[in-house]
């Protein structure tokens, strides 16, 4: 069966499952449709946690980081997965308790003041429309690549499949058919990294391969990547790349973004005790684990099975480069999404791949072999994980189930990032600030119009794409960790925080992160700067835009802390509501909303 035939049959099935069990889990009720009637099971909310939380980012471009970047793409492991242990100690039990349904309410209510619930909503908005640009911009590729459809129709397809799950179930429906997802993408991920490890080191567990000899030569995998590196003039990939303070500060803004994701962050309101919102936690991140640990096998076998089809003297073959007529087919297909470029610089019907931005090594490719240059002129990040089957070789089912979880990745954040959009827009701004008195019934009217309504938004945005949204996905986590979690941190351990104290500071953090990365990104003209270019010698203190959320997260706290001590305190019901949320009791029973 050809494989676009196959791509139909996987892609329709996983389609159907989600279509159906929105049928069964149809809400009925706000609180089915904003927290699943707090019902769902901690290890079952663990893995609908991990779906959420896994998207296009995960599933699609963390394995290509790894795959050019090598060891400084560890930091997107490190702080992704972190920022789940911080849930778990610091943030999921006591918002639990708390019993609210959004983060904006918990924020709106423990500072008493609708203006910090609305700037509260507004960070949540603008964090979660950038980062679902993204996973809808992964619906299209896939499907353009995969299905051989244009990317708006496939974009379409995506949006109307996400409508009909999430407007029906809300987070009762998203819930189980995250769980479906999950399942559909982590076998997607793992299936043909096990085929690939046995391929390169007869090993059936990538997290072995990836320190196992080769078949070809007994050399270590990682060895011999350094050496095939290096060969043609990038860096080592095992070798640091980038400063230490740019790699903690980075590693501290996914962790504390993750932490303070609103749709990441509502997934614990859905369990019925405060102990299982921990529990949850835990489980997510044993769920996360099993991608996570097999992303690094993943880029790096991609990377030497790249190379070694298109620069094969690296390798120790005796031609040096691919003719560009004997490209395999993976290669065309990929050219034609516009993904990846050849520009066939010296004229000689080959590829070469190199790294022309080393001066020396590039001085002596022209000398010796007469290379005018890296003729890849573009190798999206992205390609790596999808096109890696085929790059391997492997069968048409394995790449059909690559598309599939890569679709179950992108719509399962997609729907979670506009429940809680909706959630934001129904219940914060219409029943929590302009029309409080409406009936349950009417709300869950307008939660259902919010989702519509997001869906087409974020559908237009991913047929028109910001250039910013597309260029740097640690936008969302840099919001994310520099307004909401340290008003959450405060909200939850500090009785002296008042509410001008959470507003204030949710304001610099935000602002202040915003300014930085649009200015050091280049994304808007500011005539004293020249327009700054995204390079260190530019960089405030040689802090880059992406790594910025960790420092907008600290003057959050400074100056939450210095307003509070120059205004007066919260009144005294709030420093006992303060204190009753952090008291160990109701580790049975969860405070009802």
């Amino acid at each position: 069966m050809d494989l676009q035939t196959l791509t139909f049959i996987v892609v329709g099935a996983t389609f159907a499952l989600y279509i159906g069990i929105a049928i069964w889990a149809r809400a009925s009720a706000t609180g089915e449709f904003y927290v699943a009637g707090r019902g769902v099971h901690p290890v079952a909310n663990g893995m609908a946690t991990a779906a959420d939380w896994m998207s296009a980012a995960s599933f699609i471009s963390m394995a290509g980081l790894i795959a050019f970047k090598g060891y400084d793409a560890s930091v997107y492991l490190m702080g992704w997965t972190g920022g789940y242990v911080l849930l778990a100690m610091l943030l999921a039990p006591y918002l639990r308790k708390f019993g609210k349904y959004t983060v904006p309410e918990f924020i709106g209510d423990r500072y008493y003041s609708q203006t910090a619930r609305i700037v509260a909503v507004i960070c949540l908005i603008v964090a979660s429309i950038t980062y679902v640009i993204g996973q809808m911009k992964g619906v299209g590729v896939a499907f353009s690549r995969f299905m051989e459809v244009d990317y708006s129709t496939g974009l379409y397809v995506g949006m109307g499949i996400v409508f009909v799950y999430a407007v029906l179930g809300g987070m009762k429906g998203i819930t189980y058919t995250q769980i479906a997802q999950y399942v559909v993408l982590i076998f997607a991920y793992t299936v043909p990294a096990v085929f690939i490890s046995l391929q390169l080191t007869n090993n059936p567990l990538p997290q072995l391969g990836l320190g196992s000899t080769l078949t070809d030569g007994g050399t270590h995998m990682l060895e011999k990547l350094d050496q095939v590196l290096v060969d043609i003039g990038f860096a080592s990939y095992t070798a640091q790349k980038g400063t230490s303070l740019n790699l903690a500060l980075l590693t501290l803004s996914l962790m504390i973004g993750t932490a303070g994701l609103p749709h990441v962050i509502v997934r614990f309101f859905t369990v019925p005790k405060v102990r299982d919102a921990r529990a949850s936690a835990g489980w997510a991140l044993v769920f996360i684990a099993i991608l996570y640990t097999t992303a690094p096998a993943v880029g790096a076998m991609a990377i030497y099975n790249m190379i070694k089809t298109v620069q094969p003297g690296s390798i120790g073959a005796a031609e040096g480069s691919l003719v560009y007529n004997d490209r395999p087919s993976w290669f065309a297909n990929w050219e034609k999404t516009g993904l990846l470029k050849f520009e066939d610089k010296n004229g000689d019907g080959r590829i070469q791949y190199y790294n022309d931005a080393n001066k020396t090594f590039a001085a002596k490719a022209d000398t010796e072999f007469g290379w005018k240059g890296n003729e890849l002129t573009k190798i999206d990040n992205d390609i790596m994980v999808l096109a890696n089957p085929e790059i391997a070789g492997l069968p048409n089912w394995v790449i059909a189930l690559v598309a599939a979880g890569g679709l179950a990745a992108a719509l399962s954040t997609a729907a979670g990032l506009l429940l809680a959009i909706s959630s934001a827009v129904s219940h914060d701004l219409l029943k929590g600030v302009f029309k409080p008195n409406i009936s349950e019934k009417q709300e869950l009217t307008a939660a259902r119009v919010a989702m519509g309504g997001a869906i087409l938004v974020a559908g237009y945005l991913g047929l028109n794409p910001p250039g910013f949204a597309a260029q740097v996905v640690a936008l969302a986590f840099g919001l994310a960790a520099s307004s909401l979690f340290p008003a959450l941190m405060m909200g939850i351990f500090s009785k002296r925080t008042n509410n001008s104290a959470a507003v204030a500071g949710m304001l610099v953090g935000l602002i202040s992160t915003l300014v930085y990365i649009f200015v050091y990104k280049g994304w808007f003209f500011i005539p004293e700067t020249n327009n700054l270019p995204n390079t260190p010698d530019k960089w405030l203190f040689g802090i880059q835009p992406e790594s910025f959320g960790a420092v907008g997260a600290l003057l959050n706290f400074v100056t939450a802390w210095i307003v509070s001590k120059v205004t007066a305190p919260p009144p005294e019901h709030i420093q006992h509501l303060v204190e009753d949320i952090r008291v160990p009791k109701g580790a049975g029973s969860a405070t009802a909303h």
